[in-house]
């Protein structure tokens, strides 16, 4: 019988989550690097064993993790043996360095962006948000850091080189942060054309590897706040956004984007994915406003549409509707490839909830973890 895995990250630790097919009764294994933030963990597509996680410290830094046992055990693979850890047992987070390049393909130095108040700002690497591992390579892998910038590592994780053309490529001395930091959140790798991809960056847009996935002007080439990509996996032209304000859409790769919000309770979210099976089918879970992160009125509601964001409907069976006050972050959503499929969810509230019939009723798989950053499924 086929089964799933996900992977957790929270504000304490990274856990991870196993259950066959049925998805009723789950085995949870954490917390793994108890009281890290963990902002991301991902499994490869070519190597579901092999699984990259982000793990960070505002005091000890930034430490790639690696698995190639699916969880059981890891290491750093950017860190020389026995130099693992520091004074007092704690790791050393100097694993994987992430070296800004400062040429760039332009010729023109890379050497600031704006800042908050408009006036010019040193790039300063803080750390991974998210880590995409490529579909063929279980040795090759992308990060997303902040301040925004796109690494790749081709050997597991021991280096990484900054991929310059994104910040090189003109506007990136404009980009300016977010209420949240400069992050490049959301790197989508294209399944069907090789070597497409689309990353995000809040506060400045959505981009296309091949320089032609601009978000069209209304007016500005930069300054757009993505909060999450989300790609049709059967027609990867298909593209879904959830912006700071607005859902939108794109038949074309994004070349051009229609808003899709319609009826939803508000426009404002951070997350959103696409079902396995059915590429206009899509959720999307609305959050009050950029000043209040919780879900409207204490009710927590997946909505759901059917007809690529059209129209929705909101799924509420076995989710809290009174005295609910919770977020969901830009990473905290994932589907399965099952049938029928399943989608999963993490809130910062501690709970990870999952739907095995594509969106119908919903159960909790844990109640009580740490905030969740992020939450990913394989499928094996």
């Amino acid at each position: 019988m086929s089964g799933v895995r996900v992977l957790v990250g929270t504000k304490k630790g990274a856990f991870i989550l196993t259950s066959d097919g049925k998805r009723e009764k789950w085995d949870v294994s954490g917390p793994h690097f108890a009281g890290w933030e963990m902002y991301h963990l991902k499994g490869s597509p070519a190597d579901p064993n092999r699984i990259y996680a982000s793990q960070t410290s505002g005091w000890f830094g930034q430490i790639i993790q690696r698995s190639d046992d699916g969880g059981k055990t890891w290491f750093q693979p950017g860190t020389p043996p026995g130099e693992t850890t520091g004074p007092g047992g704690m790791p050393k987070g100097e694993s994987n360095k992430f070296v800004y390049d400062t040429s760039a393909e332009t010729g023109k130095p890379l050497t600031t962006h704006q800042f908050y108040d408009g006036t010019q700002h040193p790039w300063e690497f803080k750390r991974v948000w998210h880590l995409e591992p490529s579909l063929s390579d279980p040795d090759t892998v992308y990060a997303g850091v902040e301040d925004a910038a796109l690494f790749r590592s081709t050997n597991g994780g021991k280096t990484w080189e900054e991929l310059s053309g994104l910040r090189g490529h003109g506007t990136g001395p404009q980009w300016q942060p977010g209420a949240g930091g400069m992050c490049l959140h959301t790197i989508v790798l294209d399944p069907k054309t090789e070597g497409r991809i689309f990353i995000a960056i809040s506060a400045a847009g959505a981009f296309r590897s091949d320089d032609a996935g601009y978000i069209p002007n209304p007016e500005a080439e930069v300054g757009h706040c993505v909060h999450r990509i989300a790609q049709a996996k059967s027609r990867p032209e298909l593209l879904y956004m959830q912006k700071h304000w607005d859902v939108m859409r794109s038949f074309d790769a994004g070349e051009t984007w229609t808003e899709v919000s319609d009826n939803l309770p508000t426009d404002f979210g951070f997350v959103i994915d696409v079902h396995a099976h059915e590429p206009e089918t899509i959720y999307v879970v609305p959050i009050k406003s950029d000043g209040e992160h919780f879900v409207p009125d204490g009710k927590l509601r997946v909505y759901r549409s059917r007809t690529g964001g059209n129209e929705w409907e909101e799924l509420t069976k076995g989710l809290p509707q009174s005295n609910c006050y919770v977020n969901v972050l830009r990473d905290a959503m994932a589907v399965d490839a099952l049938d029928k499929c399943g989608v999963y969810f993490g809130t910062s509230g501690g709970q990870v909830y999952c739907s095995a019939d594509a969106g119908d009723s919903w159960v909790p798989i844990v109640r009580d973890l740490p905030a969740v950053y992020s939450v990913e499924v394989q499928t094996l």
